[in-house]
């Protein structure tokens, strides 16, 4: 006999903590279900395909599998028959969210002037519009001349100009690249906030944190805030939940591509969909989406210089090495996984939180045509999906008192795997010692000569 499991109230006693507006939520459900045996798994995933539900965790209805966790989220229009449906199906659950508007929140008061802050008073324990995000890269730029330059690296289908920020020291030497990008996913807002979080802190620690100059000698590292502006955007206005771009299909009758399924990797085989109206819908064909192409060129056109690519997601805690599209390991697994458990050991010191490492196929699932793996193949061997927190609580709306310490124990991680790399390319660099330093030391040792 199975019993359902109603845990209402798990989050509904908290104060809302994230922005977001348009489509409210209210009544909304994302409810825990754990498919205990084959029939159960292909009656959830009818359901899934015929309610056309959004599932969270995994992504696809194929790709739902006996005994592990699924997060769907369910409209409140759908409650009562999704729920006798589950019954029927004898799938036992519990509410995780109890009504998803509490963490939504109402728009946002004085948001239209925010973007008018100087570089100092940016918060960056906030979740920052899309204009002020465009603001703030202008400011980083301009106010640190010398470290920081702003690039533009393509066009949206909703023509936004996409910009990236590259952090570099003036070098005679040939250094070599490593690339950053957050916000592929437009709802997983924790992303831009870390990218914008990770250029402060270089930018605030480069003189004083040996471990960054020495870096900087070596590396020039180019951050991309936000990939999927225009999601970024319409999850702000319209649709806090929304994951895709909002590229028009079929006539206009759905929107929207999953840019993480759009890279020429294993194309559309394997945790995508050609449905236009799924979230892992992965478009007309590789590289179709304007932002996915910006990606492309860059990184085709830099390839032999770039030695570590980093994309930041949310939510799960995990740190990911290639592959996705296959369960086969990759080349250099052993280095890479050993590079993931140093970040993640690093990154639990700050403030304990436990990251699980291993391959995206293995701990996410399965999915073809990501970023990371198409890096990968073009011989980019330490290439990393870092999915933040948190572990299944908040989910995507993860609450602005976490924005701070994500970033901090990110930072760490991240930290760890670019400085193993630099240690890898660059074995006998060593810091640069400021001729301020040295000419203390030389003014010291001529006094006590003449002494």
């Amino acid at each position: 006999m199975y019993i359902l499991l109603w845990n209402a109230g798990i989050l509904g006693i908290l104060t809302p903590q994230v922005l977001g507006w348009g489509i409210q939520y209210d009544g909304d459900q994302v409810l825990r279900i754990i498919p205990e045996n084959v029939k159960q798994v292909q009656c959830l995933q009818e359901m899934c395909q015929s309610w056309m539900l959004d599932l969270w965790k995994p992504l696809q209805p194929e790709d739902i599998t006996v005994g592990n966790v699924v997060h769907v989220r369910i409209p409140s229009t759908a409650l009562q028959p999704m729920k006798q449906d589950l019954l029927h199906c004898s799938l036992s659950f519990e509410i995780l969210i109890d009504n998803v508007k509490h963490l939504v929140g109402p728009k946002p008061k004085g948001t239209e002037q925010r973007h008018k802050r100087s570089l100092a008073s940016y918060n960056y324990t906030k979740y920052n519009s899309m204009e002020e995000i465009y603001h703030w890269i202008s400011q980083m730029s301009e106010s640190n001349q010398g470290l920081v330059t702003q690039h533009f690296l393509g066009t949206t289908y909703e023509l936004r100009p996409m910009h990236y920020l590259k952090i570099s020291l003036q070098s005679n030497k040939s250094k070599k690249i490593v690339w950053i990008d957050c916000g592929i996913h437009a709802r997983e807002w924790i992303a831009p906030a870390f990218c914008q979080w990770f250029v402060k802190e270089i930018v605030q620690k480069h003189k004083s944190d040996p471990k960054i100059s020495k870096i900087l000698q070596n590396i020039d590292i180019y951050v991309l805030p936000v990939l999927n502006v225009d999601g970024y955007i319409y999850s702000w206005t319209h649709e806090r939940l929304w994951r895709k771009s909002r590229s028009q299909h079929e006539n206009g009758t759905c929107y929207g591509v999953d840019l993480n399924r759009n890279f020429n990797i294993k194309w559309c085989t394997l945790g995508s969909s050609t449905n236009c109206s799924s979230n892992s819908f992965c478009g007309s064909s590789p590289a179709s989406e304007p932002e996915t192409k910006a990606v492309v060129n860059f990184i085709e056109k830099n390839k032999s210089d770039m030695i570590c690519y980093l994309t930041i997601h949310s939510y799960s805690q995990f740190i990911l090495t290639a592959y996705g599209y296959t369960t086969e390991l990759p080349r250099n697994y052993n280095e890479t996984i050993k590079v993931a458990r140093m970040a993640a050991s690093e990154l639990k010191k700050k403030h304990g939180i436990d990251y699980s490492v291993g391959t995206f196929s293995k701990l996410l699932y399965e999915a073809s045509g990501t970023s990371q793996d198409w890096v990968h193949d073009l011989g980019i061997d330490f290439s990393f999906t870092l999915e933040l927190r948190d572990n299944g609580t908040h989910k995507f709306i993860l609450p602005e008192d976490q924005i701070r310490p994500t970033c901090e124990e990110t930072m760490a991680a991240v930290m760890t795997i670019i400085d193993y790399v630099d240690d890898k390319y660059f074995p006998n660099s060593a810091p640069v010692v400021s001729f301020f330093f040295w000419s203390k030391v030389f003014v010291t040792y001529t006094v006590l000569q003449m002494m």
